[in-house]
């Protein structure tokens, strides 16, 4: 039954998109917001603008309600399943998170694998997508057993992965294994970025290298996977995300988002992802 029910939610998406990093804190949560934002304000062939959802199975540390403005929002159960939390009202970009099921923002999720696995199909198969060009998902660190599930319900549906690292060694070996998982499981890796490659600064605009620079292209080469780009730290980003978490709303923090020099350098990350998706 569960998989009569995923199989009609995401037999109406088009690409599928999984956010992958080995190692925690290098900003992946960060990387699926803004590559769904920038989607959902792209246009296809006929000039349309396209239909985005972004899934947060990051189910102990749900953050991407709070980076979108929405933490305050519900969700709401219809005829038809659960209505995904939308970040404005021509609908082009829905939301979905354990955090919108939590009484309260500071709960914690103490779940054993099982449970974490019903969640998951869960929001496959009772989530009230609709017809979807991008279903980009946020994944957890590592390679646990979200993985295996959303790997499992997937399958058949031809997901994709987009790997997100720093430039430091230790996030480049975890990353390692996380391709290594990729291959085990046939997941197609799209390509790489190269996350919180140096520092802006607000006031000069001067680029350092605080944690050295080029890792990941490095990375992507030996590995024979493309290379998506370089992203610095960006002080305005952190402002919008900071902000969003203050209850501003989506369209105040979507607003302050194209602002930040990070805008940009998605503008072409996504392009590259969605020429290499074939959509």
């Amino acid at each position: 039954m569960d998989d009569a029910r995923i199989e009609r939610r995401m037999s109406r998406v088009k690409r599928i998109i999984l956010v992958l990093s080995g190692k925690g804190g290098v900003g992946k949560s960060s990387v699926s917001a803004q590559l769904a934002l920038t989607m959902a304000e792209s246009t296809n062939a006929d000039g349309e603008r396209l239909r985005v959802g972004l899934l947060d199975i990051d189910l102990t540390g749900p953050s991407i309600p709070r980076m979108l403005g929405v933490s305050g929002e519900s969700v709401f159960q219809s005829t038809d399943g659960w209505v995904p939390v939308y970040t404005d009202a021509s609908q082009s970009l829905g939301v979905m998170s354990v955090g919108f099921l939590l009484a309260s923002k500071n709960d914690s999720v103490v779940w054993r694998g099982p449970k974490k696995e019903g969640m998951i199909r869960q929001f496959l198969g009772d989530v009230r997508w609709g017809d979807l060009d991008y279903l980009i998902i946020d994944t957890p660190p590592g390679t646990s057993d979200e993985h295996i599930s959303i790997m499992e319900a997937l399958h058949p549906y031809g997901p994709q992965a987009v790997m997100v690292t720093t430039p430091q060694a230790v996030s480049l070996a975890d990353n390692l294994r996380s391709l290594d998982f990729t291959r085990k499981v046939s997941l197609p890796v799209i390509g790489l970025i190269e996350n919180m490659s140096g520092y802006v600064c607000p006031h000069c605009s001067e680029c350092t290298n605080v944690w050295g620079k080029g890792g990941g292209e490095s990375l992507a080469e030996r590995e024979h996977i493309p290379f998506l780009g370089r992203v610095p730290i960006d002080p305005g980003l952190v402002l919008v995300l900071d902000a969003a978490d203050g209850g501003t709303g989506a369209a105040t923090a979507i607003a302050r988002y194209r602002e930040s020099q990070t805008y940009h350098i998605f503008q072409e990350i996504t392009r590259a992802v969605r020429a290499a998706a074939g959509l």
